[in-house]
């Protein structure tokens, strides 16, 4: 209890244990494993938080628990309790004014990333072996990144998200944590009820040379140990080397509109994708206001100063532009689909630098912020499955990769985690010789 309270991740702890199961307990692919589930779940007897006090102090407790919950319950683990997360999982950074910031294990002086902070810092502090958390935007993908621990965003509507809080529906997803690749691929196969299967070689791994220009690391310490890895493990022919904005930009054509129009006069370095970003946050805007406005307006929450700001912003969305925003996410998913393949592998920085020191201000984390989504996007529009896996730590702060497969890839992409993972530590542990 005293290490979780150091670490700081917990909303509150209690125990659930695996409930009944025709097989002996032993033989539950999840026996004897440890979790832990962001304050967004429904955990029956227990109010959902929300990350915020207005939110807990105004609705009742839950009287069921979510599915995905229970899910990894039959399957033998045991939940620990509820972690804390940012208030309406409306940040990426982890700060929350309210209940506390979880301490980043592999850099304290950093964020722990957002919204599903305390999920994150449970894993990486080793104070669980998985937890569950949510991903919208980035709220897997990003905590992942930052405390040096795998994360994965499932393919959207591929897990149930019923007795979660929504945030915006036509992109939520139920994702997870771990710090070891099986389990990592264990629990995805719980969640998302996936049958054993082997596993399936790569057709292509993609590097985008533009994305991994946006990352303040060096891609000596990112895309090249990938690919050095790749070609250890399926040989060089599989590796293709792409520019992916003017991909995008070349096979999305409804994306043209927006990049006129949002874009004229700003600097990104990416057009393309920073277009596909701020149609994201639109369409996430107008989905936060169709589940929250009214208890907003009539409760008027007492938010964070980032959050607070983005929460009226979205309550003020109006239609405009919303079906052009849903052409744009038709055409990129499949445009992506046909670069990809069945059994392709994109590959991009999972975020575009360090973790942002605690407490940095607003304009420089806005900054910050416009240039993950570019990144952040690409998965979050298509609704494609990525997964952000550690590779160790560069200056002192923990490094990550991402990789993407097409919508439905799933159980293809948890398994070419798990056979990757040995050799980009092996990789990694050569550049330290």
């Amino acid at each position: 209890m005293a290490e979780s309270l150091e670490y700081g991740a917990f909303m509150e702890k209690f125990t659930l244990r695996p409930g009944p199961s025709p097989l002996d307990h032993h033989q539950l692919p999840l026996s004897g494993l440890t979790f832990a589930v962001k304050d967004i779940f429904d955990v029956d007897g227990y109010v959902t938080g929300f990350g915020n006090p207005d939110w807990a102090r105004t609705h009742s407790a839950a009287t069921s628990t979510a599915p995905a919950v229970l899910d990894v319950l039959r399957a033998g683990a045991t939940c620990v309790g509820k972690t804390i997360m940012d208030e309406m999982a409306y940040c990426i950074y982890g700060e929350n004014k309210h209940y506390g910031t979880p301490r980043n294990p592999c850099a304290p002086e950093r964020v722990p990333g957002g919204s599903s902070s305390g999920s994150a810092v449970a894993v990486g502090a080793m104070l669980v072996d998985f937890s569950l958390g949510t991903d919208t935007g980035a709220s897997v993908r990003l905590p992942a990144s930052y405390c040096g621990i795998l994360g994965f965003r499932p393919s959207h509507d591929t897990v149930s998200t019923v007795g979660v809080l929504p945030f915006a529906q036509s992109f939520d997803t139920v994702g997870w944590f771990a710090r070891d690749p099986v389990i990592l691929n264990l629990v995805g196969r719980v969640l998302l009820h996936l049958p054993d299967a082997d596993p399936t070689r790569p057709t292509q791994i993609i590097i985008p040379e533009d994305c991994f220009c946006l990352s303040s690391v060096p891609s000596e310490r990112t895309a090249q140990i990938l690919v050095k890895s790749v070609e250890k493990l399926f040989g060089g022919q599989f590796v293709k080397h792409v520019i992916l904005g003017d991909y995008v930009k070349d096979n999305v054509p409804s994306l043209q509109h927006f990049m006129d129009k949002e874009n004229e006069g700003q600097e990104y370095d990416i057009p393309s994708l920073a277009a596909l970003s701020s149609i994201m946050q639109l369409l996430q805007r107008y989905e936060f206001k169709s589940n929250h406005a009214e208890w907003v307006t009539k409760v008027n929450p007492d938010l964070g100063p980032g959050i607070s700001g983005r929460v009226w912003k979205a309550i003020r969305t109006t239609q405009e532009n919303i079906d052009i925003c849903n052409s744009v996410r038709s055409e990129l998913r499949a445009a992506l689909t046909a670069l990809l393949g069945d059994h392709g592998i994109l590959a991009i920085p999972t975020a575009p630098g360090d973790p942002p020191k605690l407490q940095t201000d607003p304009a420089t984390l806005a900054r910050f912020r416009a240039r993950a989504f570019n990144l952040l996007s690409i998965a979050g529009l298509s609704g494609f499955c990525q997964v952000s896996i550690p590779l160790g730590m560069h200056n002192n702060l923990p490094v990550s990769i991402s990789l993407l497969a097409k919508h439905g890839s799933d159980a293809f992409l948890l398994s070419i985690v798990e056979t990757l993972y040995d050799t980009l530590k092996g990789e990694i542990a050569m550049l330290r010789e």
